[in-house]
């Protein structure tokens, strides 16, 4: 059952055609945390940016803030998986497909304003040494995504250790390139990390 402070957050409209108050929390938690990373996010911030009591936010996350940021990075995991996944199937080559995820990446960097980097390492960076949980969602977050490439590679022919070896690197290659690019405010690190990973794939035909 719901408190009297989750009643006056949920939505006055009929379902689905607004965001519960559990969601609009996480969603303010992972922009937040995506914009100013863990430690510089508070509890109170959260619940001003969702429209939420803190007695609400507690309610959905007991746990307080650690938890609150694992979600956060299951949010930014799942939105991003999504793009990678629509990037990849964009294209039948798989090189032709890297290179379009890294130009859908530097695109949607450069419409935030060079503002929302990578949800997952900006939430967990720092915090993985004494919050295993979010140390967990990230891991399991990059894991999805080079499964992503993994069978994007695999589907197009390239052998098994070759296709998990090439995953890593077209997901670590891109991390680095992004934070470069949104440190520089260009999307030319990721353009070239694109096209190069792109040669990378091509040379293991």
């Amino acid at each position: 059952m719901r408190t009297t402070s989750e009643q006056q957050d949920a939505p006055a409209a009929a379902p689905g055609t607004e965001l519960g108050t559990r969601e609009r929390i996480v969603r303010a938690t992972a922009r937040l945390m995506q914009r100013q990373g863990y430690e510089g996010t508070g509890i109170k911030q959260i619940s001003r940016e969702a429209g939420a009591t803190l007695g609400s936010v507690y309610h959905f996350f007991p746990g307080g803030k650690q938890e609150l940021a694992t979600e956060a990075i299951r949010h930014g995991d799942r939105e991003f998986a999504e793009m990678l996944r629509r990037a990849l199937e964009s294209r039948p080559d798989p090189a032709e497909a890297v290179l379009a995820v890294a130009q859908e990446v530097a695109a949607e960097l450069r419409a935030s304003d060079w503002l929302d980097g990578c949800p997952v390492t900006a939430t967990s960076l720092g915090t993985a040494a004494h919050a295993p949980g979010i140390r967990r969602a990230a891991a399991e977050a990059f894991e999805g995504w080079r499964s992503l490439v993994r069978d994007k590679l695999l589907a197009c022919g390239f052998g098994a250790q070759d296709a998990q070896e090439l995953a890593h690197t077209v997901v670590n290659t891109l991390e680095g390139a992004e934070l470069t690019a949104q440190i520089a405010r260009d999307e030319e690190p990721l353009l070239i990390a694109g096209r190069h990973l792109a040669r990378l794939i091509d040379s293991y035909r």
